[in-house]
């Protein structure tokens, strides 16, 4: 009976754990070269989207990569500032894109975001004064689902592709291993029934 037991608990932290990784780490680019191609989900976009929050310098760098490929032509930085007093994380961002290469000109910031909402509400006033209507979102492997969903709730008409960060400072495949793996992805899975009750109340 005992055996049993266990043998039921390991399979079902098993599914968990998988459970997690797959539906908050969605990735619509999976599967595509490291350059855009004719595939339809593969094609370049019209602008990359990276917003602060966790390890922001991870998400930059991911964003930076992506534009440095082609993958498109505008990189949208989005984040308030975590410290009032400093500079905002778009701008401290932008100064990472362009100390790797990225023009000024091809860079568009939003300071104002402190929420995943607001990044999503204020990229989607970036979009319409831009003509935007397809982009690739990037966050961390953990906070992928949620950004996506904001995303789609409120740029309307938008094409928003998911690629996240699978392995930052604050996530990894190994996520499971750390109390703050468990902590982002119960988090998350919280936040985004939250955010689907939201929708029906």
């Amino acid at each position: 009976m005992i055996k049993h037991f266990v043998a039921f608990g390991v399979i079902f932290m098993v599914v968990v754990i998988l459970g997690f990784s797959f539906y908050l780490q969605v990735d619509d680019l999976a599967g595509c070269s490291e350059r855009p191609s004719t595939e339809s989900k593969c094609q370049k976009v019209d602008a990359i989207v990276a917003i602060s929050g966790g390890d922001t310098k991870a998400r930059t760098n991911q964003a930076i990569d992506l534009y440095k490929n082609g993958w498109a032509d505008t990189l949208i930085l989005s984040g308030a500032a975590e410290d009032k007093t400093g500079p905002s994380n778009a701008a401290v961002m932008e100064r990472i894109a362009i100390a790797a290469g990225v023009p000024k000109s091809a860079i568009k910031i939003d300071e104002n975001s402190e929420t995943t909402k607001q990044n999503a509400e204020n990229s989607e006033t970036i979009f319409s004064e831009n003509g935007i209507k397809k982009v690739i979102l990037v966050t961390s492997g953990y906070h992928q689902r949620r950004a996506s969903l904001e995303f789609n709730q409120r740029a309307v008409g938008v094409v928003i592709l998911s690629h996240p960060v699978k392995n930052d400072k604050d996530w990894s495949n190994l996520w499971w291993l750390t109390p703050t793996g468990w902590f982002l992805a119960v988090s998350e899975v919280i936040k985004v029934g939250i955010f689907y009750a939201a929708r029906v109340f």
